[in-house]
This record gives structure tokens, sequence and C-alpha cells, in this order.
């Protein structure tokens, strides 16, 4: 029987490793925790479908159309087709497993309507769609584990993938309990680790997203594609720890942005764009906000406390929590932060990389979104990136060539153990806190070519000294071998931010604000010994 190595427990390995285990592979699933806190459990507003019952003048095709449209001309339409047609069955599957949408009053799937979307295609479970996904993906999963066809293991990080002659073969994988590197061989190894969030410090998302993995793949030949394009999500509110998100949800519901002027309300995004002002893309909503320079107000009081208390429950209880906000009676002040990353590692048609074996899904995978991202499509495109990498894995004969990485694996070893023991007066953590501080300051909503080449030297600067820094026994070991890694990929990121002289979704330069049709295609960056190399996929490399 074949065997598959995914790392990464959340929606998107979850859906690969469920898929493989009905068509008859095994999959070992790899994370440092268990799935219950992925941040795949924070989706919160809901995953679009155009179902049977759909709105009056909605179809598939409009729903392509609007994900095309986001995107800017990057998405792919053979990609957003393939995404698109098969949402409903995705659905009836997700009802089939356990999990509890809401309904309407007249029994059917309740659908909200979301930004950039013109119809309401946005099924939800309250506002906490992603956890209820989780737990019925979680018991799915556990029906294959008493068949011993699917194994979850936890405590394991991910290090580095064996790799040879452009294919790969398996992973080595740092054990938490025996602090050492771990050879695990397998006939292809899928990527499902989430996004980029540390790199940025405190964002919507969870810290134990952080890119190294990406990063790490990127220095052992992998390409990563569209990494400019960095989705601000409109609303959130910030705590201690992080920046927690005000779920699109309640602008779905009607919630209306404004900002005080002379003791008055005024409802800025309806000004510039109409009733639908509010439910404008992700970007443009930032944007706008971040041009006000003034506070900024969501509100939803007016609707009546049963209905916010039956849709939107999860949003009032975090607003009193963190904040004392009672959205029932008042507004709420918020902010754009960092929420989604559209850029990540370049993937065919297939999920499969540029190496073969190696696949990537879900967040870290650049596939579906384009320059900006629907909301309600990021669950969507989780699920049917991990089924369909695990329809191509299940249909493949390998060949069974097994190739010895027994002196890859000692030598990495040996390094580690070298960094462990390494002693200086800069700890881990204080360049990764620098590093969060660079990207969000010259990688913000709003760039320019002055900003970005001051990241670029600051990143610089991190990495001639991160291999002569404390790596702090402390923390957890992951935290100390994952810098460098982290670097590299924050370098490719600017890298790519540099080369893209436009303003496009996501990727807005106040020195370039035009959109220029001679880069209506996606940034590709490579690695060569240290050196990032940047360019527009001219020629479909990588069709979607």
């Amino acid at each position: 029987m074949k065997n598959v190595l995914i790392i990464g427990s959340g929606i998107a390995g979850l859906s690969c490793a469920i898929r493989c285990a009905e068509n008859g592979v095994k999959a070992l699933l790899i994370s440092p925790f268990p799935s219950e806190r992925s941040q795949s459990v924070m989706a919160a507003g809901g995953i679009n479908a155009v179902l049977s019952d759909f709105e009056t003048g909605d179809s598939i095709e409009s729903h392509i159309e609007d994900t095309l449209r986001g995107g800017c001309g990057l998405s792919g339409e053979k990609a957003v087709s393939g995404l698109c047609h098969h949402a409903e069955e995705i659905i009836r599957r997700l009802e089939k497993i356990g999990t509890v949408f809401s309904i309407d009053e007249q029994g059917y799937l309740a659908k909200r309507a979301f930004g950039g979307q013109s119809h309401q295609r946005t099924c939800y479970c309250g506002s906490s769609t992603g956890k209820q996904i989780v737990s019925a993906l979680v018991m799915e999963a556990r029906r294959y584990e008493a068949n011993g066809v699917i194994t979850r293991r936890f405590w394991s990080c991910f290090h580095s993938a064996l790799i040879r002659d452009g294919k790969c073969y398996g992973a080595l994988l740092f054990d938490e309990s025996t602090r050492k590197l771990e050879t695990v061989y397998a006939d292809a190894v899928v990527i499902a680790t989430g996004g980029q969030n540390s790199v940025f410090g405190k964002t919507t998302g969870s810290t134990l997203c952080d890119g190294y993995v990406a990063g790490r793949l990127f220095m052992q030949g992998v390409d990563l594609k569209n990494l400019e394009f960095i989705q601000y999500h409109p609303t959130t509110i910030e705590t201690a720890q992080k920046r927690m998100l005000i779920s699109e949800a309640v602008r779905g519901e009607g919630g209306r942005l404004f900002y005080k002027e002379n003791g008055s309300r005024v409802y800025f995004m309806e000004t510039l764009y109409g009733s639908l002002g509010n439910l404008m893309t992700r970007d443009v909503v930032s944007r706008e906000i971040f041009n006000t320079g003034k506070d900024v107000f969501l509100d939803i009081s007016f609707l009546d406390k049963k209905t916010i208390d039956s849709r939107l429950p999860e949003v009032r209880e975090l607003c009193l929590k963190y904040k004392g906000i009672d959205i029932a009676k008042e507004p709420i002040l918020v902010a754009p932060s960092v929420h989604f990353f559209m850029g990540g590692i370049a993937v065919h048609l297939n999920h499969e990389t540029n190496i073969r074996d190696l696949f990537a899904i879900g967040e870290c995978a650049s596939m579906y979104h384009g320059a900006n991202r629907l909301g309600g499509n990021s669950l969507l495109a989780a699920i049917y990136g991990g089924m369909t990498a695990a329809d191509e894995i299940s249909g493949r004969n390998n060949c069974g060539v097994k190739v010895d990485f027994t002196a890859q694996a000692e030598n990495e070893n040996e390094a580690l153990n070298k960094k462990m023991n390494n002693q200086s007066r800069f700890p881990v953590m204080y360049i990764r806190d620098m590093l969060a501080a660079t990207m969000n300051s010259k990688l913000g909503i709003v760039r320019d070519e002055k900003a970005l080449n001051e990241g670029q030297k600051d990143v610089d600067y991190y990495l001639s000294v991160a291999d002569k820094i404390n790596y702090d026994p402390s923390v957890q070991p992951y935290f100390n071998y994952s810098l460098t890694g982290i670097l590299t990929l924050s370098k490719a990121i600017l890298a790519c931010a540099q080369n893209r002289n436009e303003s496009r979704g996501a990727h807005f330069r106040s020195d370039y604000p035009e959109r220029d049709q001679a880069l209506c295609y996606s940034s590709i960056a490579s690695y060569n010994d240290g050196d990032i190399c940047v360019r527009f996929d001219k020629e479909c490399e990588y069709e979607s």
C-alpha cells in the first residue's frame, strides 16, 4: 500500500488524509499540536458554494466570475472552475460527516453575503464555521485511524525535505521528545502548513503558522509564487497577544463602517462605492480605512439583539471579552491587520510543486486566489486542494526506488546540535521581533521602493547574524532552528514586492499606483545559493 506524509493537520491536511484513506493510501499526519489547535478553527465567516437552491440570478459561472475578478487577472481559470464546480459536492460531504450548518426558516442551508461577491452564497455555522468543519473532519479521520489507514502524530515538526534529482522521498522531522531529527520516507509528501503569520508578528492568524516550511523548501529548490500579495482584513481589534478578527459576517449582515467628523458619522465606504460599499473586496476596504487617517468604527447595533445573538454570537462574545463592548449597543473600533497570504509555494493544477512527489495545499500554496482572495473561498480551497492532491497521489504508479539519506540526516543533526550550543548577545526571539517590526513597517497596506529597499537591508542584516545568535534553550527548539528559513522567506517576499512595479489587488505601490497589463502574470521566486531570482510566469510554467 502506498503511503503519504502530510505536514500539517488543519482542514487542508485532514481533507487530504481522509481522501487518501478513501482511495486506499496510508496517510501519516504530522503536526506539533492536535488539529483542534490549528489555525483552521479560527475561520469564522463561512464557505462559498452555489447550491441547488441558489439565489435567483446566481450560478456556478457567476461564482467563477467573481473569483476571477477578485483575483485581478492572476487566478487561473481552470483551477477556479474546478474549485467552484466542486463546491456543492464539498458542502454535501461536510454535511454527511456531521458539520452542523446554520439553516434558514425554510429549512435550507442559510447563506450570507461576503465581500466581492454578486450573490449570497456563503454557507456558515454561526460564526464558527472553521471549528465545526475541523470537528467533523477529525471524527471522520478517527474512523480511518481505527483501521490503521490514517496515523496522526503530534509533537513533531518539519525540518527539511529529502530531495534528490528533482524528486522528494520524504522528510526529516524534529521529534520534541528526543530533540533529534528523524528520517521519514514516503511515496509522496504533502505540505499543509498554512500561511506566514509570524513573519509579521501580531496578525489575525496562529503564530504556529510562521512560514518556515515554505522558506526551508525554497532553500532546497522549491519555487514560490505571488508572495507580494498579502491580504489585510479590514476589521480587527487588538489584544495583548494578537489581532482578533471581526468576521466579514458582521458586514454581511449589514454592518456599516464610519468615522467621526465634527460630531457626525461619515459612512465613507457608502459615499465612495454606494450602498454595497461595506462589502467591497478586502483590499479595497483596508486601503480606504488606511486612507481616512482616522479611527474607524464598525456598527451593527441597529440590528435587534435576537438577530445578533442568533447570527453573530461569537463576535458579540469576543468583543465583550476583549474590549468590554456590547455590539448590540455600541460600535466597534476596528483597524486592518495581516490576515491571509495569497502567495506561497508554487503548484500546478494537481497541487504538485516543481519537485516531483512534493505537493502543497491550503494557504501555504499559491492557487485559486490570484492577487486577492474572496471571503469564504479559503475553506473551500483548503478542502478541494486536499482532495485534488490526494487523487493525484492515489492514481500514480510509484516505481518503489528508495534512496539512502543517512548522510543528510547525520549532517543536519550535527548542524542542529551546533546551533543549539552557540552563544552570543543576540537572542533568537529578539531577531524574530525585529523582523516583524521591519515587515509591518516596510510591507504594509501601501508600499513604495524606498521602504522595500530599507526592508531588504534590514533582513540582510538579520541573515548575517542568524548563525551567530544565542539559540536560547528556554524556548521551543523549533523556534531556534527555524530562523534562517523564516528570514529567507521574508527576503523573497520583499523581492517579489520590489519587482512588481504596479498596483494590483492586495499589492499597492504608491509610486506605481496604476495596474500594468504587461505585468498580468504571477511572480515566481527561485533560490540559488543565497541569491533570489524573481521572474514573471509568462511561459505558464504553473498553469492554473
